[in-house]
């Protein structure tokens, strides 16, 4: 049964705090490409790409698809819509297909969030949140009693990664950290955090040195990879709140 686009677009505003989860400008956070009024099955992607609409377009049929994303359409600002950001807004236009992304309010939400989602993924005791990004705690800490090494593998596993481990902190892991994507920058909030582990997707050149000197182990999982839970977690919950098919459409970039 088709349901209004509408309805799921406000269902969702009040679940993930779109309008009160501060965020970058260019996030634009919320349904950022309606359609002609209805939905009839959900698609959950990491990245609003040309890949990623592509392929949503290619297998249509008859449905009348939302994207549900974390990394949406504008990250690159307020510019004209030529090249590939008028390519994207084509074929979404051209298809019918809606687009609602969601970055932060996605990342922090303490049920549906990509930080709980992994947590719970790897058995974490979640005790509560840590470090303030824009003013608001993102993320989740907890137990977990594993080493680091058994961690990292089951990280590449449950996630199709390649993480990276800076090896800073003890052999055994038994307080963690989770801030997904690239959360480099927050090594600093874990070690304050009386943490011995802090997984993320990426960082810079200094933060091996950062975690040695620190003494933290940091675990860079991938950007992409510990970014894909979110929004399968959400568009699960949609599709049982609204009765309606959801699919996860993988375009993994490696990073």
């Amino acid at each position: 049964m088709p349901i209004p686009t509408s309805t799921i677009q406000q269902y969702l505003d009040s679940l993930l705090r779109i309008r009160d989860v501060p965020d970058d400008a260019n996030a634009v956070n919320g349904l950022q490409v309606e359609n002609s009024g209805t939905v009839t099955s959900l698609i959950a992607a990491v990245d609003a790409s040309q890949a990623t609409i592509d392929q949503v377009a290619a297998g249509l049929s008859d449905r009348r698809p939302l994207l549900l994303v974390h990394h949406g359409l504008f990250w690159d600002g307020n510019i004209p819509v030529t090249g590939r950001r008028y390519r994207r807004l084509r074929a979404l236009l051209l298809h019918d297909i809606a687009l609602y992304s969601a970055h932060i309010p996605l990342d922090m939400h303490p049920e549906y969030g990509n930080n709980v989602s992994l947590a719970r993924m790897l058995g974490v005791d979640i005790e509560g949140w840590y470090a303030v990004h824009r003013g608001i705690p993102i993320g989740i800490y907890g137990s977990l009693a594993l080493g680091r090494d058994a961690l990292v593998a089951q990280l590449n596993a449950s996630l199709g990664a390649n993480a990276v481990l800076i090896p800073g902190g003890p052999d055994f892991v038994s307080r963690i950290g989770i801030i997904t994507g690239g959360a480099g920058n927050m090594i600093a909030a874990a070690r304050d955090a009386g943490l011995d582990t802090f997984i993320t997707g990426e960082g810079a050149h200094h933060t091996y040195f950062d975690a040695m000197e620190w003494g933290i182990n940091v675990i860079f999982a991938g950007h992409y990879a510990t970014e894909k839970l979110g929004v399968q977690r959400l568009a699960a919950h949609l599709a049982e709140k609204f009765s309606l098919p959801w699919e996860f459409h993988d375009h993994d970039t490696g990073l």
